[in-house]
């Protein structure tokens, strides 16, 4: 079974942007990730993968203590199911703002396993002025952050992680902040 794991673009997505557009530059709308000065490597289109149920985490930050970390291997895609995106409507300034956010402390741990990709269902790892520098800081050791992926549940099913493979494909283009991008799960 493969999961169309991307946040679709409809032509309404820039009315319900609103005031928000900011949030948006080109390159940055929906499934996408920052690029930080890098390129995407083509060996990280397709990764073996895990994604974690973490929407019962609320009002603090996803830390170490809420997955599996055993689960966690070297070169993997490793996303995180808070649900966020489907219950705050995408665009909104809540959405942007009061998104969930992994702990630091989480994040390092990931990037000791030196994964290749942490996936999110809401709008970067951490939140303001930290959003763009823990992207750079992940960047910097080859793992890049792909933001605002949803149906993440449905790769889960029951279980509170499930295995699966990933596949990304960003877009071929240059001198750009953002890179959309085609996100699929392959059970």
């Amino acid at each position: 079974m493969i999961v169309d794991i991307t946040f679709k673009i409809t032509q309404n997505i820039f009315t319900d942007i609103g005031c928000n557009e900011d949030k948006v530059l080109p390159g940055h709308l929906g499934t996408h990730f920052d690029v930080m000065d890098k390129e995407f490597p083509l060996q990280y289109t397709e990764r073996k993968a895990v994604v974690f149920d973490v929407s019962a985490v609320c009002e603090r930050d996803i830390g170490i203590k809420d997955i599996d970390l055993t689960q966690v291997k070297n070169d993997m895609f490793v996303a995180f199911s808070t649900g966020f995106i489907e219950k705050e409507k995408y665009g909104s300034k809540k959405y942007f703002k009061e998104h969930p956010q992994l702990s630091n402390d989480l994040i390092e741990k990931l990037l000791e396993r030196k994964i290749s990709i942490i996936g999110i269902d809401f709008a970067g790892v951490r939140r303001g002025p930290e959003h763009q520098i823990k992207d750079q800081h992940c960047a910097d050791r080859n793992v890049f952050i792909v933001e605002n992926l949803c149906n993440l549940k449905s790769l889960l099913g029951n279980e509170s992680s499930r295995a699966f493979t990933a596949n990304t494909y960003p877009m071929n283009y240059s001198g750009v902040t953002g890179l959309p991008c085609r996100v699929t799960g392959r059970l």
